[in-house]
């Protein structure tokens, strides 16, 4: 295996094991909580049950990105450089809003949410399976959100993703301070 490969290799354990981590904490803590408290919806915004139905309907399509089973990334420009991460994040907004195709439905059951969870962490390991050196680095997408990424970046932004809503939900099952902020730093997710 060449230097390139090893790397690759490397850096697919890398993503495939943080994202299993994130992924994993959130259906965790969606099985200690209650039907009920995983159905209540928390200022204005969504359940914990909800934040776990729309995590696996995204989750989805980044593995479908991920994979190529989903149309949209393309070749990048030759002069393509790869940002670090937590550039990237940093420029990612507070607050965003979820395109209505990702939004949940009004009424989303705590099993139904980790079912989807479970269903969507399984397309992405498959992804992972399929993601080759060529594509992880070669192609990507363009999103107003991140800018242009290449394929390993869809895997981290789909890790950022759970972590991010890993935080609403619990706060929304009540396990942080009213004065938290979900979208902080993510101390002790």
């Amino acid at each position: 295996m060449d230097g390139a490969q090893s790397e690759h290799v490397a850096r697919l354990n890398h993503l495939r094991e943080a994202f299993a981590e994130a992924n994993g904490r959130l259906v965790a803590r969606l099985r200690r909580a209650t039907d009920d408290a995983a159905m209540v919806e928390v200022e204005g915004g969504w359940s914990a049950a909800q934040i776990g139905w729309h995590v696996a309907t995204v989750t989805t399509r980044f593995a479908g990105l991920i994979s190529g089973e989903i149309s949209g990334a393309q070749p990048l420009a030759a002069d393509f450089r790869e940002r670090p991460w937590e550039e990237i994040a940093s420029g990612i907004p507070e607050r965003a809003s979820a395109p209505s195709a990702v939004k949940p439905p009004a009424r989303v059951r705590r099993a139904d949410a980790i079912d989807a969870l479970e269903a969507s962490a399984a397309k992405m390991a498959l992804a992972f399976d399929v993601l080759t050196l060529e594509r992880g680095r070669g192609e990507g997408i363009t999103n107003p959100m991140v800018g242009t990424i290449n394929v390993y970046q869809i895997a981290e932004w789909a890790t950022a993703h759970v972590k991010r809503h890993n935080r609403q939900a619990k706060r929304a099952l009540g396990e942080v301070e009213p004065g938290f902020s979900v979208t902080g730093p993510s101390a002790g997710v």
